[in-house]
């Protein structure tokens, strides 16, 4: 097996862990702002935690998507292109997520804020049912014939495997964020949080143990299957300590169980990287699908100075807003009206 196209199928796998990872706690935290929050100052709270880190999570997929279309190119093309229309709308809720982040707190009207309340909550949801429908796809094939290319009309991607991920990464997204939200606020969001988790854990973990469970019918080894029993023990693990009070520790079994559960699934479809629902013989594979080693080395020595540099980054922005988020730090909500403003200024001079 080539070792360079094996390395950095480990490590797109690892940056697809680091993405729902990141990005899980934040688009769950947006679905949660009309699911979760009973009034404005606790949605401001919810927007708190996020704001300082969410643009930075998204850094994730965009280097996901970087590095196969640099690493494996055929996998690239056949997935993007299969997943157009899908792609395209998790596009569009990524950026009606973006602006609604800034432009909410422009007016001090309910009617405004509720209208980019909505625009949150379901451009995190398109989001992460997008992202996931597009992951579960990956690892149980699309329609492609011998050149790479879809058949069938632009809904050939859908399937029962494109619905159990859409909805495996949304549940795992509202949990992480009640986990994330127990963790980093305090006062009655924090305890509401945390009774949310415990109660709410079992449920929203079901789909994404489906989806890793049918791959590993499909195509799992012993090791893949050990890593599926770990996960489930880390999932436990987790609700034992969010019962206890325990955030912290419960944050990060929970990142465990991720880690676990996505190494599970890449490692069982490995050498594999997109399979043919028409014809084995048309799978793309490391080998079939990956750059020259040349590229590839290229993009090892980049990546071995500057992945460290980012990571290195991120971790101190999340150090730096380490500190606990809770109503008392909410200031009064003001309107931001530049035109008023300009007006004022002019006539004082």
């Amino acid at each position: 097996m080539e070792l360079l196209p094996t390395i950095w199928f480990i490590a797109i796998a690892v940056l697809w862990t680091g993405y729902l990872f990141l990005e899980g706690f934040d688009l769950g935290v947006g679905m949660l702002m009309k699911l979760f929050a009973r009034n404005n100052t606790e949605r401001r709270v919810l927007l708190n935690t996020i704001g300082p880190v969410w643009d930075g999570n998204e850094v994730w997929l965009l280097t996901a998507g970087g590095a196969t279309f640099a690493a494996f190119p055929l996998w690239y093309a056949s997935l993007f292109s299969a997943l157009y229309l899908p792609l395209l709308v998790v596009l569009l809720a990524l950026i009606f997520r973006a602006v609604a982040f800034e432009y909410r707190g422009k007016v001090d009207r309910d009617s405004w804020r509720n209208r980019w309340d909505w625009a949150i909550a379901l451009g995190s949801f398109f989001a992460a049912f997008g992202v996931g429908a597009a992951l579960a796809l990956t690892t149980t094939g699309l329609p492609l014939n011998a050149n790479g290319d879809r058949e069938g009309g632009p809904m050939a991607w859908f399937s029962g495997y494109a619905l159990l991920g859409g909805i495996a990464v949304v549940g795992f997204a509202l949990l992480h964020a009640l986990a994330f939200l127990a963790l980093k606020t305090d006062g009655e969001v924090r305890h509401r949080a945390r009774q949310w988790f415990v109660r709410l854990l079992p449920v929203l973990l079901l789909p994404i143990a489906a989806w890793a469970l049918a791959i590993q019918f499909m195509d799992g080894s012993p090791w893949t299957w050990a890593a599926v029993v770990l996960a489930v023990a880390a999932a436990v693990t987790a609700w034992l300590l969010a019962r206890k009070g325990s955030e912290g520790r419960a944050f990060l079994a929970l990142g465990a169980f991720l880690v676990l559960g996505t190494a599970s699934i890449f490692g069982a479809v490995f050498p594999v990287v997109l399979p043919s629902t028409l014809d084995s013989a048309f799978d793309l594979t490391i080998s079939n699908a990956s750059s020259s080693d040349y590229t590839l080395g290229l993009m090892s020595i980049v990546a071995a100075f500057g992945l460290p540099l980012v990571i290195a980054y991120q971790a101190w922005t999340y150090w730096v807003f380490r500190r606990r988020v809770s109503a008392a730090h909410i200031p009064e909500a003001h309107s931001f009206v530049p035109a008023v403003a300009a007006r004022a200024f002019t006539t004082k001079g």
